[in-house]
């Protein structure tokens, strides 16, 4: 009876501790989960700080890339603007130029018309000269014939002396005189 009633207790002692055990194994499990329940929030909070976190490095990134975005519109606006001074510029060049060259053209009709114009004054003088070169062989010949018959007739005359060198015009007048 000794060794069931130590037994008892050893028994009872042992439920008690298992009851205490189990008391604990509870009392661990509710601060398990909460203490889950405490990481799970804080889990969350960090999802979503990180969430926004990269939400704010987006758009910081966004931001960046919208300021680049904008200087290269800004270069881009005053490459721009430099073009189409030089267009401007190249187009009064241009004018300038077709003007030049219409006034080029012309002053070479212009001067085509003068060529002409002097070309057939040249012609019209070669013509002329050669009408005054044959009209002075006719009166060389002329005058040459004549000269020959005042130089026959005063030589040819009684008491006068022919010629012994060629005549001057001078000589044959006094001659003749």
């Amino acid at each position: 009876a000794g060794a069931i009633s130590s037994l008892q207790r050893q028994l009872e002692i042992q439920e008690s501790r298992l009851r205490r055990a189990e008391s604990e194994k509870r009392t661990l499990q509710k601060r398990l989960r909460e203490r889950e329940e405490r990481l799970r929030a804080m889990s969350s909070k960090f999802c979503s700080l990180r969430e926004e976190w990269k939400h704010e490095e987006m758009l910081a990134a966004l931001e960046r890339e919208n300021c680049s975005l904008r200087q290269v519109v800004t270069e881009q606006e005053s490459k721009l603007a430099e073009q189409k001074e030089l267009i401007r510029e190249l187009e009064g060049t241009v004018s300038q130029l077709r003007a030049e060259v219409l006034a080029g053209r012309r002053d070479a009709c212009e001067q085509r018309r003068v060529h002409k114009e002097t070309q057939r004054h040249a012609e019209s003088l070669e013509h002329r000269e050669l009408q005054t070169r044959v009209a002075l062989e006719c009166v060389t010949s002329r005058f040459e014939r004549y000269r020959s018959k005042i130089i026959q007739a005063t030589f040819s005359t009684a008491g006068s002396k022919p010629p012994q060198a060629e005549l001057t015009d001078e000589e044959v007048l006094e001659a003749m005189q």
